[in-house]
């Protein structure tokens, strides 16, 4: 039976889903999981279930009973080559898994979605807060602002609390994106590194910030709330750059290849904090620096 404090996390063994876990756990909460891929390990708390794949998800969701739910599942590299993917998972799939908790009566206690600060596009204002209006430049954009809309057909049935988290990053997550990729470089101490547009800035945060937010967004229930997660500043990436040579002492020719460089690539993104801190208070984060460091350090 339920103990009103069982949670399901989908994407348990991705990148966030690892941390947010953790962070659950260490908070009281009895952590499920779902995922397309069953972990190395057997974990008796964890069903393999595809998003797209509404009967076997119900089966799934009925079978772990949560009261609340993260909803981390999804495609979510912006370079993904098919775009449809992005549309089926996080559109279709998140449709599925509403459905059934609220068909259900699952995921009463709260249910956070993760949605993209990619959604604001270029926006021209700094930083942005959740007033922004939306101006996606891509189909992971796209998608992501498709499924808060889906999300909204819901919200009488289901206390949704909408996230869009800004960038972030940390240990373990893939190279493809760019963090980790100059991370690695500097760690085999590489003369070089290709990469696409170096004339951006982003709103970094560290992924275990990241997780200490839905867990308290979480805990908090502030239903039907829309909510960026972000550190508030935005930091170039030339900076980033200058922070692992003096991290490693190792310097790098840095190289722009045309083959990297993305059309509609957003130019700055820098996020308001303000409404994530007036519902959840505000709590000590890890500056980039020491992010950068325990990641070079893995």
């Amino acid at each position: 039976m339920s103990s009103g404090r069982r949670v399901l996390v989908t994407g348990r063994y991705g990148f966030t889903g690892r941390f947010v876990a953790e962070e659950l756990a260490r908070s009281g909460w009895e952590v499920w999981g779902i995922g397309t891929h069953a972990p190395a390990e057997a974990d008796p708390q964890f069903r393999t279930a595809d998003l797209t794949d509404a009967a076997a998800l119900a089966d799934a969701v009925a079978d772990i009973r949560p009261d609340a739910v993260v909803h981390l599942g999804a495609i979510a590299f912006v370079a993904h080559g098919n775009a449809s993917d992005f549309y089926q998972v996080n559109v279709i799939g998140t449709r599925n898994l509403l459905g059934v908790l609220a068909d259900g009566g699952y995921g009463q206690h709260g249910i956070v979605l993760a949605s993209s600060a990619n959604i604001y596009g270029n926006s021209l204002r700094s930083p942005i807060s959740e007033t922004a209006d939306p101006a996606p430049t891509n189909d992971y954009a796209v998608s992501k602002l498709s499924m808060e809309l889906v999300a909204r057909l819901f919200m009488d049935r289901l206390p949704i609390i909408v996230t869009r988290p800004f960038n972030y990053t940390g240990r373990g997550q893939d190279e493809k994106f760019l963090l980790p990729k100059i991370v690695s470089h500097f760690r085999a101490r590489a003369p070089r590194i290709e990469l696409g547009n170096i004339d951006v800035a982003r709103d970094f945060s560290d992924v275990r910030d990241v997780a200490k937010a839905y867990r308290s967004l979480l805990d908090a229930a502030p239903s039907g709330e829309t909510v960026n997660i972000c550190s508030g500043r935005a930091t170039a990436l030339q900076d980033v750059i200058a922070m692992c040579r003096t991290a490693t002492g190792h310097d790098i020719e840095v190289a722009v290849n045309p083959a990297f460089v993305r059309s509609g690539e957003i130019k700055t993104l820098n996020g308001d904090s303000s409404r994530l801190e007036k519902l959840v208070g505000r709590f000590e984060r890890h500056e980039l620096i020491d992010t950068l460091r325990w990641m070079l350090d893995a």
